[in-house]
């Protein structure tokens, strides 16, 4: 049965297209554009909440490209508005994402990891996208406070991290946060050998990742130039070790140039 006639308010019509150009703006990293239109958004109780979470996430990015203050400022303001008891299970996640992110880039990295791995089951269960975004910041998180710990600790937060990332690809091998982060996690947990056969299987896994592969591919690059690779020699006699590294750089580009 289809029901006709009925008027959609002309207000409800604006406040969902300005939410629609938030978000369209946020996409495209045009957080200027982004940040006016949610702000437009807000002015209709009916995407008032939705808005001040793209709102957030759109003053977080900004700060991200920028370091102003106000930005961290306008995201928590924004956040401090939201009323999450009506928001939809998307808009939960993309609340508690913002939430950490927050914490996070005011370098409460323990707090933002304690949200962000508290959110990563509801994320998964919505789609990979968000999903991985989870993923990321927490792997991100939970580096920087492993950083300031003792070594029996970090290397305890590490084993954490490597078991939440293999599980991850056990079930979407296409994750580029898990597929990083796992040889992140081996090392740090002391397990450089192990790290380096991660590295290899997530750069010829990469493929998985469709357009996203030349972005991870980088990312493995630098870590395995520049962590990786020192850490393996570390505990070989000096005068060997020149060779050694040479050996792992050669190797590695072997690696890099049989799986393009």
């Amino acid at each position: 049965m289809m029901f006709t006639g009925w008027a959609v308010p002309v207000a409800g019509q604006a406040s969902r297209g300005d939410l629609a150009k938030a978000r369209g703006h946020y996409n495209l990293r045009q957080f200027d554009d982004a940040i006016a239109a949610a702000t437009a958004a807000r002015r209709t109780l009916e995407t008032a909440d939705t808005a001040s979470i793209v709102l957030a996430r759109a003053h977080l990015e900004r700060y991200r490209e920028r370091a102003d203050p106000s930005d961290l400022s306008a995201a928590r303001d924004a956040l401090g508005m939201v009323r999450a008891a009506g928001l939809d299970d998307r808009d939960r996640v993309e609340l508690l994402l913002a939430l950490g992110e927050s914490l996070f880039l005011e370098d409460d990295f323990g707090a933002a990891a304690e949200i962000f791995e508290s959110s990563l089951d509801r994320a998964a269960f919505l789609d990979w996208e968000i999903a991985d975004a989870m993923l990321d910041w927490w792997a991100s998180a939970l580096e920087r406070k492993a950083s300031a710990l003792a070594p029996e600790a970090r290397r305890a937060a590490f084993s954490r991290l490597v078991e939440r990332t293999q599980a991850e690809l056990a079930v979407n091998p296409g994750s580029i946060a898990a597929s990083y982060w796992t040889v992140v996690a081996l090392r740090g947990a002391g397990e450089p050998d192990r790290a380096w056969d991660a590295a290899v299987a997530s750069w010829v896994r990469a493929r998985l990742t469709g357009e996203r592969a030349p972005t991870l591919r980088a990312d493995l690059d630098r870590f395995v130039l520049g962590g990786l690779v020192p850490d393996r020699v570390r505990h070989i006699a000096l005068d060997q070790r020149a060779a050694a590294e040479s050996q792992l750089k050669a190797d590695w580009e072997l690696v890099k140039e049989k799986w393009k």
